[in-house]
């Protein structure tokens, strides 16, 4: 009996210590956590790549990619993928939070994780590829991107072992599931309320980092770190809107020229100058047509010619030149992004309204009878001054002038210019006074 007391206290003593090192073990666990929020640019590849080598240095157990995207740049999309495949240490993608979506390129970025994971309420798929206006990519162009993104997506699901076969219908047919779907076809491993219930489920599965395979030791307990991205990174995610870079763009063009048309004012130099220079950053980054930034300069070269040169026709060009500028801005087909087209048709509106208001106050004021030097004299009313043979001494316009007229002038008399001799000297006329 006491032989099989001991024995049994030992066996409780092994599970009781073993218990308290996986604690222990969880507990020692660190990983960090990054947030991407937005459009796949290429900020938010900077920021996963810089994420992946501080979490494979500092010795973290995984990086946790919160993710929710409506897509992106297929140029930053193909490197963050790159990256995942082949990190050094175990990467979880979460599409989270409840509401969340990994659209279009959102999907290879999820479907690329060692442990893919959403929360509930939250979707995957639409990966068929768009021109930047948010239609489909016609003609040729159209089956070679889709057929390229289709293989992309299927090499992926196949390095992962997910579900190949939907991998190409969700850029083909442009389908989306469900948090639950995505578990019963194998496109995610697995779904989570959040990132604690994320970690104790990750836990105890294995993995495969590049060529040796890894098993994950997190738990509800591990510590957490949130990496955040960089100033510089910030801005250029910011900035790497295109509505964002759009407005800034225009903002820059409209600044420089007031303060060229008004020389002096300095500010709207200043805020256009940098306008200017922040949306050349973002376009450094983002798939600009260079098509289009010809036109919408070319645009403002018109408006300039028209305010100079006012015929209406230049306005006009210059405000199709804009439109199509705007619309052909960000025209290529490795891009699912575009500058909204409600921001464009304001723009567009707001231009054509300067346009034809610059053209009218041009117009108007070159119609207008001349008003300085001695021609704007002509049908001035003054008074006589002096009376002189000959003529008289007049007040006429804040100035005092000779004049000669068909009859004598008293002084005191209103008189108004007929027209001016040679000589400066004016011919007049007396005004009639009403007398009651």
């Amino acid at each position: 009996m006491s032989g099989g007391r001991r024995g049994a206290r030992h066996g409780l003593c092994v599970a009781v210590a073993g218990l308290v090192l996986g604690v222990a073990s969880e507990s020692a666990a660190r990983v960090n956590l990054i947030v991407i929020d937005g459009s796949i640019n290429p900020a938010s590849d900077e920021f996963i790549r810089e994420s992946i080598a501080t979490s494979a240095r500092d010795g973290a157990e995984a990086l946790v990619i919160q993710l929710d995207t409506p897509g992106g740049l297929l140029t930053s999309t193909k490197r963050i993928v790159k990256q995942l495949l082949g990190a050094p240490l175990p990467v979880i993608v979460y599409v989270a939070p409840a509401g969340a979506s990994a659209t279009s390129a959102g999907v290879f970025v999820t479907m690329a994780a060692h442990v893919a994971a959403m929360a509930p309420g939250t979707t995957i798929g639409a990966a068929h590829p768009v021109g930047s206006g948010g239609g489909d990519v016609g003609g040729d162009m159209r089956k070679k991107i889709e057929n390229f993104t289709a293989s992309f997506g299927k090499s992926i699901a196949e390095r992962r072992g997910r579900n190949v076969a939907w991998a190409e219908k969700a850029v083909r047919e442009s389908l989306s599931v469900t948090e639950k779907e995505a578990v019963a076809r194998k496109i995610v491993d697995l779904v989570a309320p959040d990132v604690p219930a994320l970690l104790a489920a990750a836990g105890g599965r294995e993995v495969q980092v590049r060529d040796h395979t890894v098993r994950l030791t997190t738990g509800s307990a591990t510590q957490v770190v949130r990496l955040e991205m960089r100033l510089k990174d910030r801005v250029l995610d910011l900035i790497a809107d295109p509505n964002i870079s759009y407005l800034l763009f225009m903002a820059g063009l409209l600044g420089l020229y007031v303060e060229i048309s008004h020389p002096g004012l300095v500010l709207p130099g200043v805020v256009g100058g940098i306008s200017l220079l922040l949306a050349l950053a973002a376009f450094q980054v983002l798939p600009i047509n260079s098509t289009g930034v010809l036109l919408l300069f070319f645009a403002i070269v018109l408006i300039v010619a028209e305010v100079f040169a006012p015929s209406g026709v230049l306005g006009v060009g210059g405000v199709v030149a804009f439109a199509l500028g705007s619309l052909l801005l960000f025209d290529t087909p490795e891009s699912t992004i575009a500058v909204d087209r409600g921001v464009v048709a304001a723009a567009v509106l707001i231009v054509a309204a300067a346009v034809a208001m610059i053209s009218w106050l041009v117009l108007r004021a070159h119609r207008r009878p001349v008003a300085t030097g001695a021609e704007g004299l002509i049908g001035e009313v003054g008074v006589v001054r002096e009376a002189r043979a000959g003529g008289a001494r007049v007040f006429v316009h804040g100035e005092h002038w000779d004049a000669t007229s068909d009859g004598a002038l008293e002084p005191g008399e209103r008189i108004e210019v007929v027209r001016v001799e040679p000589g400066l000297r004016l011919r007049v006329r007396r005004v009639a006074t009403d007398r009651s």
